[in-house]
């Protein structure tokens, strides 16, 4: 699940900023290159959601916090490029299309540490999960109750 959310973010920062930005999912031990984002997902969270959906499946609520780094081109003015790169991403990850569906990004919010961009959002959703529904027997019980005369 965390895989496809990093490849549908990776789809729409590409569609926003094109091919002259790199996307990169794992840390490139050569070094990035400049200007590129880095995607990871930080603090997944999966709880149990009370009441099943039907008999046979449960409801799991999944938070999944990323944050995607920026790196920035410009060594002159790297936080007037900042600023420009984070409106962009306040819109084309509003919106992301995972598996088919649409997924909403919420909670965004970011910081500029050392002149490198921590764009954080989240993509909160609920999944199904089939369960393995085991067969019980019927079990048959007599029970009597003696009295003792007295």
């Amino acid at each position: 699940m965390i895989n496809s959310i990093i490849e549908s973010v990776s789809i729409a920062l590409n569609a926003e900023f094109g091919d002259a930005y790199k996307v990169y999912a794992e840390n490139n031990k050569q070094g990035f290159q400049e200007p590129c984002f880095f995607i990871q997902c930080i603090n997944p969270t999966h709880d149990l959601f009370l009441g099943l959906v039907d008999s046979q499946r449960k409801r799991y609520f999944r938070q999944n916090q990323f944050c995607i780094q920026y790196f920035p081109q410009d060594e002159l003015q790297p936080r007037n490029e900042i600023h420009s790169v984070c409106e962009r991403l306040e819109f084309c990850l509003e919106w992301i299309t995972n598996d088919g569906d649409l997924v909403r990004g919420t909670q965004m919010h970011y910081e500029i540490v050392d002149d490198v961009l921590s764009f954080f959002v989240n993509y909160d959703l609920f999944i199904h999960v089939l369960t393995d529904k085991t067969a019980t027997e019927e079990i048959e019980l007599n029970q009597s109750v003696e009295s003792e005369d007295v």
